[in-house]
């Protein structure tokens, strides 16, 4: 199954102030898009426009033509799954049972669910963690188990807002890995990131040039652009307020942000 989510002109106002201002993206199977900026930039919000939860003052969400406010939630996660950056969950379930949960649009047996959950859990090397409780889990663990959740839904088009958070800088590295090896089976990513270096983790065989990279600033867009295109690091020292220098490290090019000139 493949899908294309389209952002067209969406504007979000919350009061006086303005979170999101004709705001457009094309999202579709296959792709790969970052999307980077400061806190307060409207990365959430966009990613939750765009996934229905929040109706945009003006502009258009569609999923493969329709408006996404007029899916199911049953349909609209046939199409796409969200990590948000923090997931709360209070009651007592075990690992398993939440995982097997993110099954719901599926029309299928407890143990069809289950068994696929446990799979599931193996991806992210949380398979011990199946019968804990959540509530009793770190919150590196939590983290994984909700990756885990994701692979469950088995949606052509994944949401991710943050997902190293809570995870030691290994973890990163093995989710971010498994984010590109996603990427590379076919699903749609879109990615929430502060570090755009963890992006390399998710590429191989040279693939920098076909993640697009999105950076907003005050609800705008700032700049669109390529991994790897010259002139990102200018374009990431804007939208973060620094000097962003481009370095080669083991073949890899990655961005060190210095202190504007005159700084401390």
């Amino acid at each position: 199954m493949t899908s294309t989510l389209e952002v067209s002109g969406a504007t979000v106002r919350k009061g006086e102030r303005t979170l999101l201002a004709d705001v457009s993206l094309r999202l579709g199977s296959g792709d790969f898009v970052a999307v980077v900026g400061p806190n307060g930039a409207g990365k959430t919000t966009l990613m939750r426009v765009a996934l229905g939860l929040e109706r945009p003052d003006s502009g258009r969400v569609t999923v493969d033509g329709r408006d996404v406010a007029a899916l199911s939630p049953r349909e609209r996660a046939a199409h796409v799954a969200w990590l948000p950056q923090r997931v709360q969950v209070s009651e007592p379930i075990t690992a398993l049972e939440h995982v097997a949960a993110a099954r719901y649009r599926f029309r299928e047996s407890h143990r069809r669910s289950e068994e696929q959950a446990r799979a599931a859990l193996e991806r992210v090397q949380a398979e011990g963690l199946a019968a804990r409780r959540i509530t009793e889990l770190s919150g590196g663990e939590q983290q994984r188990v909700a990756v885990a959740a994701l692979l469950a839904q088995e949606s052509p088009l994944v949401m991710l807002d943050e997902p190293a958070n809570f995870l030691d800088p290994a973890q990163q590295l093995e989710l971010y890995a498994l984010v590109g090896r996603l990427w590379r089976s076919g699903l749609g990513v879109l990615c929430i990131t502060h570090d755009i270096n963890v992006l390399a983790h998710a590429v191989r065989h040279g693939g920098e040039g076909r993640i697009r990279v999105l950076g907003l600033s005050r609800g705008q867009v700032a700049f669109e652009s390529h991994y790897d295109a010259p002139e990102l690091g200018e374009h990431l020292g804007q939208v973060f307020s620094v000097r962003m220098r481009g370095v080669e490290v083991e073949g890899r090019r990655v961005f060190v942000g210095l202190p504007l000139e005159g700084g401390e």
